[in-house]
C-alpha cells in the first residue's frame, strides 16, 4: 500500500500538496526518478524515458 508521505510534499501553514516526482507527458502516469548508471526520469506504464543531461 503506497503512502501519501512518500508520493506528496505537504505544507501545512500554507495548505499546499505538491506531488514530488513528474507526471509522465504521454500518458498521465506518476514516473520514477533513477540517478545509476544515468541520471533519468522513467514512466513505468508507457516506457518514456527522459534523460538528464549534465552542463
Amino acid at each position: 500500500m503506497a503512502r501519501a508521505h512518500k508520493k506528496y510534499e505537504i505544507d501545512y501553514e500554507k495548505g499546499i500538496i505538491k506531488l514530488k516526482n513528474r507526471v509522465c507527458p504521454k500518458c498521465g502516469a506518476i514516473m520514477a526518478h533513477h540517478k545509476q548508471p544515468v541520471e533519468r526520469w522513467h514512466c513505468g506504464r508507457c516506457g518514456f524515458t527522459l534523460f538528464i543531461s549534465k552542463k
